[in-house]
């Protein structure tokens, strides 16, 4: 993917950290190795066992049904269903009987996003085989957020399962629509490719990785919030797309083990805030989670948008485990970095379970850690997707610590005239 280069290169600098434990002829391999690490190899990348793989890069998306395949009035080959009309599930109205009073609803059911595999075939992801006598013409909306019982407001609320149907047929980790609000996507200008993730800090700021943003100049990205599928636009609630009017880079960043690697990126215009796009909550200076805290990590891990993306189309929401910081550096050690090698204390570890992985992901990929009472669902951004060594094995990832760079974070936000409240649990 276009985002992992720069990890590449910053994974570069990090193996020729020791020379005392690092040869000339090593180093001159080191390209090579990252390429083995990261499978980055384009002649390697389609031999890894697809069903051996769980983490943000997997290979999941097939090619569309071609435009002119029928889509309504057919009836299913196995026998399974009478003949229906594959429409979005907002235009398939969920009740028992023929008629749903607007907003008395809170959800359709379930989908099943195993792809091809449904019977008959609809050709989206959020495309459902319907009965004549319950395809609607108009959308079906259910119940906002904000005007449900019992539902938490503010920061960081993830919406377990998803906004509007509950996912079946999740083999790989996807997350459901509008569950992670605040995942966010760095995509080109030029050809809309996705290079990096972010989260949303504040309606006009996004949080990201500077790898991920300091060959980019202004005017040559857009930051995408609300996209779920990217395969297809068919989702009840659209994305927004804003363009980038300045990026804030922390002062001790270093490229040569990307130590400090926070950005924030400052919007044009701000997003307007909606059940599928929110903000996420931050720690409290230096408040690292506890061990074994589990997190998530999320992202599409793909190269471009659209038909033509390597990766995955839809969000994947990785678990991943809080490895403890010392026991993390152990771990690195027993690697290629070497006996010496020390880990910068800029960051926090999270992973290390065969085959739940973010190191195929995308870079600048928030890590939310929970806070709070369980029944809230509400969740605070610990980490940012750095770099890692090895890939779905039992070597943890580095993640930028976001607890570390609060301070930083609320210095810079006044400065520009924001506030601190909205990131604020």
């Amino acid at each position: 993917m276009a985002g992992i280069t720069s990890i590449l290169i910053a994974l570069y600098a990090i193996l020729t950290l020791c020379p005392s434990t690092t040869t000339p002829q090593q180093n001159l391999n080191a390209e090579k190795n990252i390429e083995e690490i990261f499978n980055t190899n384009s002649n390697l990348q389609h031999k890894t066992p697809v069903q051996e793989i769980t983490g943000i890069g997997l290979v999941v998306t097939p090619e569309p049904l071609r435009p002119d395949s029928p889509h309504s009035g057919f009836n299913s080959i196995s026998g399974k269903s009478s003949e229906c009309n594959c429409v979005p599930y907002y235009k398939c109205d969920p009740s028992t009987n023929s008629v749903t009073e607007d907003g008395s609803f809170d959800g359709f059911g379930v989908i099943d996003i195993r792809f091809n595999t449904d019977d008959p075939i609809c050709p989206a992801s959020v495309d459902v085989c319907c009965s004549d006598n319950r395809t609607r013409s108009e959308i079906l909306n259910p119940t906002p957020l904000v005007q449900r019982t019992n539902q938490s407001l503010g920061c960081g609320v993830r919406n377990i399962g998803g906004l509007d149907f509950t996912l079946s047929g999740v083999t790989q980790n996807e997350a459901g629509f509008g569950e992670f609000p605040w995942t966010v996507a760095l995509l080109h200008l030029k050809n809309l490719s996705y290079f990096c993730a972010g989260s949303l800090i504040h309606q006009q700021v996004v949080l990201t990785a500077i790898h991920c943003v300091e060959r980019h100049g202004i005017g040559t990205f857009m930051v995408r919030a609300g996209e779920w599928d990217t395969q297809t636009t068919k989702e009840r609630l659209p994305y927004q797309e804003r363009t980038a009017k300045a990026v804030v880079t922390h002062p001790e960043y270093k490229s040569r083990n990307i130590a400090n690697d926070f950005a924030l990126v400052i919007l044009s215009q701000p997003f307007v805030l909606d059940d599928h796009i929110n903000v996420i909550c931050l720690p409290k200076q230096d408040s690292i989670p506890a061990a074994a805290t589990t997190c998530f990590s999320t992202g599409w891990g793909k190269d471009a948008f659209g038909s033509l993306g390597k990766y995955s189309a839809i969000m994947k929401s990785v678990p991943l485990p809080i490895v403890e910081f010392n026991y993390c550096q152990v771990l690195l050690r027993s690697t290629r970095l070497g006996p010496k090698f020390a880990l910068d204390r800029s960051f926090i570890c999270a992973g290390g379970q065969r085959g739940i992985d973010t190191c195929q992901g995308d870079g600048g990929a928030p890590l939310a850690c929970p806070i709070g009472m369980v029944s809230e669902n509400r969740y605070q951004q610990s980490g940012i997707v750095a770099w890692g060594i090895g890939c779905n094995d039992e070597v943890p990832a580095a993640y930028s610590s976001v607890a570390l760079a609060r301070t930083w974070i609320d210095k810079e936000m006044l400065a520009h005239g924001f506030g601190t409240t909205a990131y604020n649990a």
